[in-house]
Parts: structure tokens; C-alpha cells; sequence
């Protein structure tokens, strides 16, 4: 499952994103879990659909995103004590294009460029405190005992350091096998793949939308980052409308694909995710995995009984499944694949596992 956390300065619309993509209209979803609230969104999946027309099965199940959302804000540093953004595969930072005299902007104007900005330089620097502190201890301990796996790992963090202290975040940096084994431990906010979520005016769409990139070039440039565009407010409202007044209302404004949907497609882009799907009668199922994923560890998402037991994968493009309606249509035309453990999985490849038990 995809963890992504949202951040933000206060009165940017975090909490409006957050229900949006919950699918929940009032208080936050989920559970308040140290300061932040979790939540759980459905991923948008047509193909999934498609094929539970075709299977008709007892249970469909989308793949999934945790979401986390800081309750009320805090300094970047901050968020290092708190495991839902530690433990984040890509941070959601929402920064504020919408204007609304009601809610003044905390800095006293709004400009989305200088919030993606600040918000930068209080990832580097709490990234910065935590190598700091940890540098020290490490000359403490090499005082005391020669070691060189300690060596190795001063090293590594003395390279960060020096980077963090030019302004440069540890998602730009390149790093070989040994340095990111080491540095998983640390969670560094700065090395999270990060997301800027443009929080429209309403006045701004539909243009907006594909201008927001554009906006924000330089900085991602430099950062390393990738940005999306939506309007909270206005979406939330649109998708507690029943579906036809919801289409009407997404024609008027010129959206023709949600905000939710912007925001995970962009997400899955971000971190190189693709989804796979497994069906049959009693469930058809999306998965997400990376895009060099090979078939043996895509089978131990599902389980690891599965990927210890692994024979061989079935393999029948989605494209090739809808167009001749079934695997036994396609198995008589020699569409289906035979795929050992190191196939690597494809975009929306319909697999079935076989497996010792």
C-alpha cells in the first residue's frame, strides 16, 4: 500500500484534500494516530471496473493509499517524532493558490512559490539537526572503538550533511547501494519523493489545472519534484453530488478528471508505481507495486505463501482480456504467458500465481 503524507502551512486547504480524497464530507476519517490523522483512500481504477464486468465477482477490492494528515501544524522537525510521516513513501506538500479574504494566508499573502520554498528549507533543516546529532554520537563512539561499519556510516551522513548545509535536499542527491541502506533508517524528510499539490481558486479552472506545472518549474527543477493542480473545495463538493449532477457540474467547470484521481496519478508517476490485477469469482483485485517488480515478490504482496511455493505466472495483458472477454478465450489464442519468478511485472498485466503449498 502506497503511505503518502500530507504537509503544509495552516489555512492551505490540507484537511479539504485530506476529505476529498477520504471520500468523507465531515470530520476526518480514520484514526488520530500521534498528532496526525490517517485515513484511507480507494485508488480510481477503470480497468478494475471493466473487469468485474466481465468476472462478476463476489468481491471487488481497489488497491488502496494511506493518507496522513498533521493535526494542526507543526515545524517540519516536528514531523520526524511522528511515525505516519516518518514512515511516508512520498510526502503531498498543498500549498495554497485560492483566495479567500476569510481565511488570510498565515504569512499575510499568498504566494505558492515562496510556500513550496520555506516549506524546502524546513525539510533540509530538520533533516540537518537529525545528522548533525547523529554525526556526534558516531565521534564519540569512534573515540571509544575502531570500527568500520561505524566509519562507513559517518562517511555516508558527513556527505549528507555537506549537502543539506548548501540547501540541496537528500532526494537530489545520488546515492550507490550501501549509502541508502544506511540511510533508510534515518527517514530524512529532504530524500521523500515529494508531490506539490496547487490548491486552485475556483476562478482558475480549468486552466489552471495544466498551467500549475509550469508555475512551479524552478522549483522542481531544483528539487526534484513533480507538481499537480486541483481545487479542493469545490471538488469535495462535487463528489458528495449524486453521479449525474456530478458529471454536469465537472462539464460546467471543465474538469475532466477528478482531483482524486490528478492526485494519485501523479503520486504513482512520482514513486514509479503500476498496478496489476488478479481475478476470478470470488474477487477481482488491484495491486501496486513498482515498476521493476518481478513476479515472485509481486506474488508476495498478495502472500508470502504464495511467493515461497512460486511455479510459474499466467500472464494475459488487460488489453488482450477485455477485447476476447475471458482467460480461456485468450488461452486459445495463445495470448496467455508462461512467466517464471523473474518476470518482470508490466502495467496492467492479469496474472495468475501458481504455487507449491
Amino acid at each position: 500500500m502506497l503511505r503518502a503524507a500530507l504537509i503544509g502551512f495552516p489555512s492551505v486547504g490540507k484537511t479539504t484534500l485530506f476529505r476529498l480524497m477520504t471520500s468523507t464530507a465531515g470530520a476526518r476519517n480514520g484514526v488520530k494516530r500521534a498528532a496526525a490523522h490517517v485515513g484511507v483512500a480507494r485508488v480510481p481504477e477503470p480497468r478494475l471496473d471493466r473487469l468485474v464486468e466481465l468476472f462478476r465477482p463476489k468481491h471487488r477490492v481497489p488497491a488502496t493509499v494511506e493518507l496522513a494528515e498533521m493535526a494542526g501544524h507543526a515545524a517540519a522537525r516536528s514531523l520526524l517524532d511522528i511515525a505516519a510521516f516518518r514512515e511516508a513513501d512520498a510526502l503531498l506538500h498543498v500549498v495554497r493558490s485560492f483566495r479567500d479574504e476569510r481565511v488570510p494566508h498565515t504569512s499575510g499573502s499568498v504566494d505558492p512559490i515562496r510556500d513550496v520554498r520555506t516549506m524546502e528549507e524546513e525539510l533540509i533543516l530538520a533533516d540537518l539537526g537529525v545528522a548533525e546529532r547523529r554525526l556526534e554520537r558516531l565521534g564519540q563512539d569512534l573515540k571509544k572503538r575502531k570500527s568500520d561499519d561505524l566509519k562507513t556510516e559517518q562517511a555516508v551522513l558527513m556527505e549528507c550533511q555537506a549537502a543539506l548545509e548548501a540547501g540541496t535536499p537528500l532526494r537530489r542527491m545520488t546515492r550507490d547501494p550501501v549509502a541508502e541502506k544506511r540511510l533508510r533508517g534515518f527517514q530524512f524528510l529532504s530524500a521523500k519523493p515529494l508531490l506539490v499539490v496547487n490548491n486552485l481558486d475556483e476562478s482558475d479552472l480549468p486552466h489552471g489545472l495544466e498551467r500549475s506545472a509550469l508555475d512551479f518549474e524552478a522549483f522542481l527543477s531544483e528539487a526534484g519534484a513533480n507538481a499537480v493542480a486541483v481545487c479542493a473545495k469545490i471538488e469535495l463538493e462535487i463528489s458528495q453530488l449524486d453521479e449525474e449532477a456530478a458529471e454536469v457540474f465537472s462539464a460546467d467547470l471543465g474538469l475532466m478528471e477528478s482531483g482524486l484521481n490528478r492526485v494519485i496519478r501523479a503520486s504513482y508517476e512520482l514513486l514509479g508505481y503500476i498496478s496489476f490485477f488478479t481475478v476470478g469469482e470470488r474477487e477481482c483485485r488491484a495491486w501496486t507495486v513498482s515498476q521493476s517488480t518481478v513476479a515472485q515478490d509481486a506474488a508476495a504482496e498478495i502472500h508470502s505463501d504464495i511467493a515461497r511455493g512460486f511455479i510459474r505466472a499466467e500472464v494475459v495483458p488487460y488489453n488482450s482480456l477485455v477485447e476476447h472477454g475471458s482467460i480461456a478465450a485468450c488461452r486459445e489464442r495463445g495470448l496467455v504467458r508462461l512467466e517464471g519468478k523473474n518476470y518482470i511485472v508490466r502495467d496492467g498485466d492479469v496474472i495468475t500465481f501458481r504455487f507449491a503449498t
